[in-house]
């Protein structure tokens, strides 16, 4: 959960021709060759697929929300602060990880000579996809992560803002879990880069309230965690918010067995956010950044799932 508005200088040097050299794909050269920095095309799809969803939601509605963008100061509140913290407390962030890695040639992927190429690029994005559905899952099984976690969940609706709400101390660990796997695999700089865009980027995706045609739906969900398969995280049922904890590749969700295809009730009438808070100030970010410490965690954790 890595926040695209923080402000990382680009740590990757160009190169006067657009080949592979020391780990650095062609797009970064392609990108400076342009005077294009990274931190300013992150910034730029970040707010591009912000703005995308954000109309897409007002001129395609999948359901009517209760508390509508009363709670969008909060939820975009959040995003702000976790990127400041981030940028006081972790300033050269995963990437900065990545290209420290890179440069003394740490980690498995250079202990076994894996020479930079597409393939290991696409390698390097999918594990990290892995690594990052895994750790949703932890956050729903340990009761001392779920309190973090259920800050996400505890927003009554779910729109494009839902996918940016997370409390700073997640962001923190979340952040400290993706560099640790970084520096221990040796991932690519450009491979972190792509991920935390492409994460970023469906996020927004997959939270945004937006109804797709029924059949592209149908073929989106067999690659990837469409908006309607995501609602059914949402849901307050404890069953259906521990599943689809996939945030990209839907592959994760079908093979480790917490697919769910719909929520019970269906789209229209499921109920969005935690069953114990419905009453709860939770568009409020004095609210959310106090939640975690309140005695307020219900039942949901523990990873309850059903195959469906």
């Amino acid at each position: 959960h890595s926040s695209l508005l923080t402000p990382h200088p680009s740590p990757l040097t160009p190169f006067p021709q657009c080949r592979f050299h020391a780990g650095v794909f062609p797009a970064d050269c392609l990108l400076h060759g342009w005077g294009m920095d990274v931190a300013a095309v992150r910034l730029m799809a970040f707010f591009g697929i912000f703005l995308l969803m954000a109309v897409a939601e007002a001129r395609w509605p999948r359901r009517a929300l209760t508390q509508g963008r009363q709670r969008w100061p909060a939820n975009l509140a959040i995003v702000v602060l976790n990127a400041l913290l981030m940028r006081l407390l972790l300033p050269a962030g995963a990437v900065g990880v990545a290209v420290w890695a890179q440069g003394q040639q740490f980690g498995l992927f250079h202990v076994l000579h894996l020479a930079p190429s597409a393939l290991l690029l696409v390698a390097a994005v999918v594990l990290l996809d892995l690594i990052i559905y895994l750790q949703h899952r932890l956050f729903h099984r340990v009761p001392l992560l779920w309190r973090l976690h259920m800050v996400h969940h505890a927003d009554r609706d779910i729109d494009v803002t839902t996918g940016l709400r997370f409390h700073p101390i997640e962001i923190m660990l979340s952040m400290l879990i993706k560099a640790g796997v970084i520096l221990l695999l040796g991932i690519p700089a450009t491979a972190v880069v792509i991920f935390e865009i492409v994460l970023n980027g469906m996020a927004m995706f997959n939270h945004a309230n937006v109804r797709l045609p029924a059949a592209l739906d149908a073929w989106l969900r067999y690659l990837v965690i469409t908006p309607d398969l995501h609602r059914v995280h949402h849901s307050v049922i404890r069953a259906e918010t521990n599943s689809n904890y996939g945030f990209n590749l839907s592959i994760w969700d079908r093979l480790f067995g917490s697919w769910r295809a719909a929520p019970a009730l269906g789209h229209a009438r499921v109920q969005i956010g935690l069953a114990d808070l419905q009453q709860a100030p939770t568009h409020r970010l004095l609210f959310m950044l106090k939640l975690p410490f309140a005695n307020q965690s219900g039942d949901y954790a523990g990873g309850a799932q059903t195959r469906r």
